[in-house]
């Protein structure tokens, strides 16, 4: 049965307004590649009226930034609710507009109202963390802190996880009490164009929360660098980071950046092997590969290698790969032509340099259509081979081998990137050494890709600045204030009066 696309414009001020230049983008679902709806493009004049409405909303007396955490919270559980009742029907939009399997949508949109509803907490939390009183040497004085929200924000999110990302930027930012422009990646819009319905359905003041969808060139360049934008938040590839970085360098603005990862996998020889390859593969294949800290470098001890290799392959062959709204599958369709060549160009690249694609690579030869890949092993693979350094995005997974804990940590921490490590060992000392000596921003311990809104998320080196999620994502929001009042009647005394 078809998935009906909502036919909605750009969100600006608590209202569906027309683009100006009345352009609109096609939805293609991956899964078909047919055209299923489309979308509002947004120009650098629609940016200036978000923006506009946001500054409106942040500063006018009865503003955003002046109301009650626990008040902020009411509207944020509300939005969680409503994200429930329709998750479903999210669900379906997502698996449409993005090729997500069905089962891994629905989690997602569970995840999205548990992150609405973890802000809501926090939110009331810091009206009880306002005028935090600071011990000081000098008893004339007093000094307490407040902390408030950072101002008009631009929330710029990728296509992967359209409407999750979203929320993790969203969520903070609203609890904090500043206002935001959130702009998807038009590969993937539908659903946060659905929040814009549920912020009317639930009266989220106007102008709060302003959304638009469009090209990057067109919308997401004047947003990140128009001079009435406080902070930038970013999630997604590393050469647009490196541009939204410049740009707010120029007006000294904050930023936050979420970015690539090419990260590893350290699986060491007295694992229990299935529960190891399971991990393996989870690592790297939920999400169709396309996940920003996939662990899609496998480093194996050389004494289990052959042994994991060829049980990981089994493993790989009983994924079933369909299209992604059928129960039980569990690889679905790549976002678009575009990153589905790209991936394809990887793995011709990886051979034409000398590496063996043991398994996957190509086209499931019983889906005719659609931008579907096998789940992809690579071995005999080098390091300065572009399939071992280079973030692919898709379902890939590329193994070597190691002798030493010391080879394996040399192997793991030789690449640009910092998002995230895993370490898979019986030997709980040995993991203990690892996280402290593995440089990322996550190290899981025997597993793969776990991750909760009370924890930290983040990168180092190439893949990122900041982090979000806990109580590190609200802070991104926010900005520390001192205030010091002189307590004493008597005359300051530096200057002798005339």
């Amino acid at each position: 049965m078809a998935v009906p696309i909502p036919s909605r414009q750009i969100f600006i001020d608590g209202e569906w307004r027309e683009p100006l230049l009345k352009k609109r983008i096609p939805i293609i679902n991956p899964a078909t590649q047919e055209i299923i709806g489309d979308i509002p493009a947004a120009s650098a004049e629609d940016v200036d009226i978000a923006v506009e409405a946001a500054c409106r909303a942040f500063s006018k007396p009865d503003s955003w930034a002046s109301t009650s955490g626990s008040l902020r919270a009411k509207f944020l559980r509300a939005i969680a609710d409503k994200i429930l009742e329709r998750k479903i029907e999210l669900a379906k939009l997502e698996v449409v507009d993005c090729g997500k399997l069905i089962d891994e949508a629905i989690s997602d949109m569970v995840s999205v109202a548990g992150c609405f509803k973890y802000y809501a907490e926090l939110a009331e939390a810091l009206d009880a963390k306002q005028r935090i009183p600071i011990s000081i040497p000098m008893e004339s004085f007093k000094t307490h802190v407040l902390k408030e929200p950072v101002g008009v924000v631009a929330l710029i999110t990728p296509w992967n996880y359209p409407l999750l990302m979203a929320a993790w930027k969203v969520a903070p930012a609203l609890a904090a009490g500043c206002t935001a422009i959130l702009k998807p990646s038009e590969l993937a819009s539908v659903t946060c164009l659905e929040l814009a319905e549920v912020c009317r359905d639930v009266a989220l003041p106007p102008g709060v929360l302003n959304i638009l969808t469009g090209l990057g060139p067109e919308a997401g360049a004047p947003l990140a660098s128009h001079p009435h934008v406080d902070k930038i938040a970013f999630t997604g590839s590393t050469a647009t980071g490196i541009k939204i970085m410049t740009a707010a360098a120029q007006m000294i603005k904050p930023i936050s950046l979420e970015l690539g990862g090419k990260s590893p996998i350290l699986v060491f020889e007295d694992v229990d092997l299935d529960n190891a390859i399971e991990w393996t593969l989870y690592g790297c294949f939920p999400n169709n590969g396309q996940i920003c800290s996939a662990t899609s470098r496998l480093l194996v001890h050389e004494n289990i290698a052959a042994k994991f290799v060829e049980k990981l392959i089994e493993w790989s062959k009983s994924i079933k790969i369909s299209d992604p709204l059928e129960e039980g599958c569990r690889l679905g369709a790549i976002v678009s032509e575009g990153q589905y060549e790209k991936i394809l160009n990887f793995i011709s690249t990886a051979k034409s340099e000398g590496a063996t694609i043991l398994y996957g690579g190509v086209r499931p030869q019983h889906l005719k259509k659609g931008f579907f890949i096998e789940p992809t092993i690579i071995t005999d693979v080098s390091t300065s081979m572009q399939i071992w350094r280079e973030e692919v995005f898709g379902p890939v997974l590329c193994v070597k081998t190691f002798a030493t804990e010391e080879e394996a940590i040399e192997l793991a921490n030789d690449t640009h990137y910092g998002l995230g490590a895993a370490v898979v060992s019986k030997d709980l000392e040995r993991c203990e050494r690892l996280t402290k000596v593995l440089q990322a921003g996550v190290v899981w311990v025997n597993c793969s890709q776990p991750c909760f809104d009370q924890a930290p998320w983040g990168g180092i080196k190439h893949s990122g600045i900041g982090r979000e999620l806990g109580e590190w994502g609200l802070e991104n929001y926010l900005t520390v204030k001192q205030v010091t009042q002189y307590t004493s009647d008597k005359q300051w005394g530096w200057y002798s009066p005339p």
